[in-house]
């Protein structure tokens, strides 16, 4: 490895570090609630808004502050971004009222939205073209480590110490994450292109772009249908412990960790093939927890290969969201990347959302089978874009094409 090489992958490092602190902001209030309900003597349910508002903030934050903020230079506005998250986390460590406490739950997430869209092209920028989907997949290896470690060590310092230490926590690290991006980070990265109007509206009319981001929300989202219900399906369906389904989600984690880096590599060289074998693998284990559930050894098979598919297809369709907008709103690269996130937090939601109400109609056990129809819709959809490639290549044989 050359020192160019060593120089780019430090930055990737860097961009983990940030990606672990937003991870573990985004899912730590799930951990919290209970405290702060007490605390700030509110319901769960008014305490749950913390989680539900922060997914909004992302959703419609994203592409609208990256378009807004897209003529200043890369690492400037990553900077500007952590900051921004410090000062967020900062309001919700203090914060002496539900209010406050959403009011900064909602700055964060505008911050994780604008990093997690310009982050993954500052990341594809690092490196060779045939290597960009694994660049990605490093910076996302943050949140798939925030999984793992973040959410629970944060959740644990919230019970012993109170929940406002683990939002104290968070400020430590994107602080390191701040100074990490400002030495590493290259100052030299183009300026996102200024997004005119006019390319805004091409990519929410662009057919194939609008095709990945609604592949994006069910492949991603279905998932979630499942995940957001782990916890008590382990316990009331497959008769596992408190304790041991801790030990689970914790390999769970792992899984996720090792299904991205495996996602990265697979989806180097022609994503949407990729995706589309990816999103099989995903339906068919889905339907194979529907069944296996009930059953101590299969539902644990099950689920830890649901946790390898998981966050593997991440890389595969950000890269692809990137490639498409070079390809048909080179003016807009960074927006599309955002509006992706938009479609991942979108696709969060409406998992949830979906989720619950299958929970509290026909039970648990129904999550994964529903879920998996939700991972066949991108299946087909993925199948209609591998289709659209291959008469792209036929129109126009003398330009390359990735995918």
């Amino acid at each position: 490895m050359d020192f160019h090489e060593r120089k780019n992958t430090l930055s990737l490092l860097a961009l983990a570090v940030s990606a672990f602190a937003i991870g573990t902001t985004e899912f730590i209030s799930v951990g919290l609630l209970p405290l702060i309900s007490a605390d700030l003597d509110i319901s769960v349910t008014s305490a749950g808004l913390t989680v539900s508002l922060y997914a909004l903030g992302v959703t419609f934050g994203a592409p609208v502050l990256t378009s807004l903020l897209s003529n200043m230079s890369r690492k400037s506005l990553l900077l500007l971004i952590m900051v921004v998250f410090i000062v967020g986390n900062g309001l919700a460590a203090t914060a002496s009222s539900i209010g406050i406490l959403l009011a900064a739950r909602v700055i964060s997430a505008l911050a994780h939205g604008v990093f997690m869209s310009i982050g993954s092209t500052i990341a594809a920028s690092l490196v060779p073209e045939n290597r960009r989907a694994s660049a990605i997949s490093i910076m996302f290896t943050g949140l798939t480590v925030a999984t793992v470690t973040g959410v629970p060590i944060g959740t644990f310092l919230g019970q012993q110490f109170g929940w406002r230490l683990a939002f104290t926590a968070i400020i430590v690290v994107g602080i390191a994450a701040l100074i990490a991006n400002s030495l590493l980070i290259p100052s030299s990265l183009a300026k996102g292109n200024k997004t005119s109007l006019r390319d805004q509206i091409s990519l929410l009319t662009n057919g194939r772009l609008l095709l990945v981001f609604i592949m994006t929300a069910l492949g991603y989202g279905g998932t979630f249908v499942v995940f957001t219900y782990l916890s008590p399906l382990l316990q009331e369906i497959t008769g596992y412990t408190p304790k041991a389904v801790a030990v689970i989600l914790m390999a769970y984690g792992i899984a996720i960790a090792i299904g991205n880096m495996i996602g990265g590599k697979a989806a180097n060289r022609n994503p949407v093939t990729a995706l589309f074998y990816m999103f099989i693998a995903q339906a068919a284990v889905l339907f194979l927890l529907a069944f296996g559930a009930p059953y101590k050894t299969a539902g644990l098979i099950a689920i830890l290969f649901m946790g390898l598919f998981a966050f593997m297809n991440v890389p595969g369709l950000q890269v692809y969201v990137v490639m498409l907008a070079e390809r048909y709103v080179p003016g807009a690269v960074d927006v599309a990347s955002a509006m992706n996130i938009a479609a991942f937090n979108a696709g969060i939601a409406i998992g949830s959302y979906l989720g619950g109400i299958i929970t509290d109609t026909i039970g648990l056990v129904h999550t994964p089978w529903i879920g998996a129809l939700m991972v066949l819709g991108a299946v087909i959809l993925t199948g209609w874009s591998r289709v659209l490639e291959r008469k792209d290549q036929n129109i126009l044989p003398n330009k390359h094409f990735s995918a």
